[in-house]
């Protein structure tokens, strides 16, 4: 999510800044279009007001309107509302206006010639361009004096307001060597924008204005902003200070502290390995934690490793010391010793090998427990208890078919270790009883035997490996272990439930999807 909202921002930030620019371009070309509107709205209302002065029939002076003018919810209002935009089309620069074919309009004339001088002073303050046209197309005043007398007919602009429409447009600027650097008052825009704006009276065209200006450029209205701008820029600028400040707390302070968690884990570091205490992000914390899981499984089992290694060491290590003693025996002693003795001597290698081969079976057996990797296989559990079914041995299957999630070797090979130390340690005489029941969603099987059942200290121990009380009869101590690890890679346990009378061993096992209710 961190992430995410990080992309976002910056996505908006950057699509947010093009759209400024394009909306500051926007206003700077907007603005100047209202202004030349401000003006001919006012200059109109003049050039009407002088004009009706030389009419004699006003309602047959010009030319019809066609065009509609805009209105607003109030008929009695008239709005010129600026349209353009910086991306609209831009037309080309016209050509220098030719001299006009006929006579201006006398009344027109006549008007161009008594506003000459307001056209003057209104320019030195907007400086923007200002021409009075009349219906024929012939400039009768303007603020360049070489136009006057020129003919404008031949323009979109113009043809477009001899309808009475109020017209707005783009035209491309030649650059000008008197243009200005940034601090100076002409603009340098490579666009000019002109507005034509009909004189209207009775429903007729009497006269054109025609009002040029070339729109603020960019680096201009920056450049006369600087201070506001910068000011922006700042807090801009703490911002996204406070951005990666926020990033460094929220991201990169737990990132640091999971490689130093790491470290500490290498290092063997118990204290260094625990899950960092505020890691402010879920995903982070999730991580920690792991970690911190990883670290004292890891520590558990190099402990148990440790254990072990030593409980292999030491059981390798009596019937080796005894064998190496047997053979020293023999090799030094064989003539004086008795055939008997020979015999014993050899009897006892024997039983040594046996008891080492035992080991080495029962260890083989125990990595393959360890590493046993759950499956999708299922097992009728009735089925492999009552294969155990043999002298001594009872078995009770249940009243209902029960289907585990688990292989049938791993549970047989788990039900015989546990029968196997039943009629180990019961007694000769002793029977053991194997059955099976629904318990939940698993399977259970007992296992009981009627012997003098286990000791309140041996409880404590029975399931540690090597840890066995028939080593002079061959025991290895392994048994319940191959057990407990080969039933708990299937997600199931093995359990004592009752030591005395007799020893009750449990084994529970998932029972299989469908199965369950």
């Amino acid at each position: 999510m961190v992430l995410a909202a990080v992309a976002v921002v910056a996505m908006v930030s950057a699509i947010g800044g093009l759209s400024l620019v394009r909306f500051y371009d926007d206003q700077l070309v907007r603005q100047t279009e209202a202004e030349l509107l401000s003006q001919g709205a006012v200059l109109s209302e003049v050039v009407a007001a002088e004009l009706a002065r030389h009419l004699d029939a006003p309602t047959s002076y010009g030319l019809v309107a066609t065009a509609a003018r805009p209105r607003a919810a109030d008929p009695r209002l008239t709005p010129l509302v600026p349209m353009l935009r910086a991306n609209d089309p831009v037309l080309p620069a016209p050509p220098p206006a030719p001299p006009a074919a006929g006579p201006a309009d006398p009344a027109a004339l006549a008007t161009g010639l008594a506003l000459s001088p307001l056209l003057d002073e209104v320019s030195r303050t907007t400086l923007a361009g200002l021409r009075l046209v009349d219906v024929n197309g012939v400039v009768v005043a303007s603020t360049e004096k070489d136009a006057v007398g020129r003919s404008v007919e031949s323009r979109v602009e113009f043809q477009r307001a001899l309808t009475g429409e109020a017209v707005s447009l783009l035209r491309e600027r030649q650059a000008d060597p008197r243009d200005s650097p940034l601090e100076g008052l002409s603009r340098s825009n490579a666009i000019r924008v002109v507005v034509a704006l009909p004189v209207v009276r009775e429903g007729r065209v009497w006269a054109v204005l025609l009002l040029l200006r070339t729109p603020m450029t960019l680096a201009k209205a920056v450049y006369g902003d600087r201070k506001s701008l910068g000011a922006t820029t700042l807090v801009l600028v703490a911002v996204v200070a406070l951005v990666v400040l926020g990033l460094s707390i929220v991201i990169v302070r737990p990132v640091r502290a999971l490689v130093r968690q790491t470290r500490a884990i290498a290092r063997g570091d118990a204290d260094g390995a625990r899950a960092i205490a505020r890691p402010r992000v879920a995903e982070l914390a999730e991580l920690s934690t792991s970690l911190e899981t990883m670290a004292a499984l890891l520590d558990q089992r190099a402990r148990y490793i440790q254990g072990f290694t030593s409980s292999v060491s030491h059981e390798f290590k009596t019937p080796l010391a005894s064998m190496r003693g047997a053979i020293e025996l023999l090799e030094h002693d064989f003539e004086a010793l008795s055939a008997e003795q020979r015999r014993k001597f050899l009897g006892n290698l024997g039983a040594d090998v046996d008891r080492l081969t035992r080991l080495v079976e029962r260890l083989l057996l125990l990595a393959r427990a360890d590493i046993a990797t759950a499956s999708n296989a299922t097992t009728d559990v009735d089925q492999v208890v009552s294969a155990l079914a043999a002298p001594r041995i009872t078995v009770a299957p249940s009243s209902e078919r029960l289907v585990a999630r688990i292989p049938a070797d791993a549970l047989a090979a788990a039900l015989a270790h546990l029968v196997e130390n039943g009629l180990a340690h019961a007694g000769a005489q002793a029977t053991v009883t194997v059955s099976c029941a629904r318990l939940g969603g698993t399977a259970a099987v007992d296992v009981k035997d009627d012997g003098p059942g286990i000791s309140e200290a041996n409880a404590q121990r029975i399931f540690e490996p090597f840890f066995t009380t028939a080593r002079t009869t061959g025991g290895t101590g392994l048994g319940l272990s191959i057990a407990t690890a080969l039933i708990k890679a299937f997600g199931g346990s093995v359990t004592l439930v009752s030591r005395s009378p007799g020893a009750h061993f449990r084994i529970t096992v998932p029972l299989a999807p469908a199965e369950r209710r």
